[in-house]
């Protein structure tokens, strides 16, 4: 990350009662001044100087460009005056934070999206009936389909389905959902340098169903998947029992698993990744990538919330919006 003449990444500030804030600006102070020019911060000025004196920072909250920690003051009325509150206003700053990123990265004006953690509650409490970011940002954009990707060293991870229930998330393992899923990956892994990515599709039964002892799922939906994938040239095998796919794929057998829902893919990853994997958000016409935890009202302004994950996506999208300046210069 260097500062250029480029958009910056703007980074939406999350629940103004949670520890977005917090990491947002512990993040930011671990940077240079030349690399904190590349970001700027969506959200409320006021919260943000609490966010500093609860981590004994002193930096200037600036315009975009200027020395220190770019703010666009997005003002919500009503906040609480304090952190740890679930409030629907604060919900509905969340959401007005996420709809102006969204405004400023179509625009131009921004290179790409980070997100700090919204609460879901206090969203839907403030009238946006939304699953999280991956829906909203879908909507915003105006995608009928995205998808999560939780990128981290040795292992990554995307979902055929997330912020379901696990009746439902069995019914989207269509065979279109799951080639589509097993598409977007590969596409995102070529972008990010890898010429033939090894993708690994985890089962959604038991030992894949044991040829119908377990389901007929892994026969009837997801294995025409890959085959039609595979038929398409992509370096794809499956389906493979979830209880040793992971283990192979983060020892270096592949390079990506399709997950079929949240919990097959969040597991893996947050115990082996918990502080540093990043959520990215596929299947958009913009770039955005966030931390992977919540708002954790429970620590939130007394500066203990850790700023490692934000880090981590923080480089990812540098990443990311220097991929998409390489590939329009090309």
């Amino acid at each position: 990350m260097t500062a250029s003449d480029t958009p910056p990444i703007v980074i939406t500030m999350g629940d103004p009662s949670g520890v977005g804030p917090e990491v947002t600006v512990k993040a930011l102070a671990t940077l240079s001044p030349e690399e904190r020019r590349d970001f700027a911060v969506i959200g409320d000025k006021a919260v943000l100087g609490r966010a500093l004196t609860a981590c004994g920072l002193d930096l200037p909250l600036v315009a975009p460009g200027e020395a220190g920690i770019a703010v666009i003051d997005v003002p919500v009325e009503g906040l609480p005056d304090r952190f740890g509150v679930l409030s629907p206003r604060c919900g509905e700053a969340a959401y007005q934070y996420i709809r102006a990123s969204v405004d400023w990265a179509r625009s131009g004006r921004a290179a790409g999206i980070v997100t700090a953690p919204i609460n879901k509650e206090a969203l839907n409490a403030a009238g946006h009936h939304y699953d999280g970011h991956t829906g909203l940002l879908a909507h915003l954009t105006g995608q009928k389909a995205s998808w999560m990707l939780l990128a981290s060293e040795r292992l990554n991870v995307i979902h055929v389905s997330t912020h379901v229930s696990l009746r439902t998330a069995i019914e989207r393992a269509t065979t279109e959902r799951v080639l589509e899923t097993i598409r977007t990956g590969h596409r995102h892994l070529r972008r990010m340098g890898l010429e033939s990515p090894r993708i690994a599709v985890a089962g959604i039964n038991p030992h894949c169903g044991e040829n119908g002892l377990f389901g007929t799922e892994d026969d009837d939906q997801i294995a025409p998947a890959v085959a039609r994938a595979r038929a398409e040239g992509i370096n794809v095998a499956g389906p493979i029992s979830a209880d040793t796919v992971y283990h192979r794929a983060y020892n270096g057998a592949f390079d990506l698993v399709v997950a079929e829902y949240h919990d097959q893919g969040h597991i893996p990853i947050k115990l082996v990744a918990f502080d540093t994997a990043v959520n990215v958000s596929l299947g958009l016409p913009i770039d955005r990538s966030s931390v992977d935890h919540g708002t954790a009202f429970d620590i939130a302004g007394t500066g203990k919330a850790n700023h490692v994950n934000m880090l981590s996506a923080l480089a990812y999208a540098g990443q990311l919006a220097r991929r998409r300046r390489e590939t329009a210069a090309a």
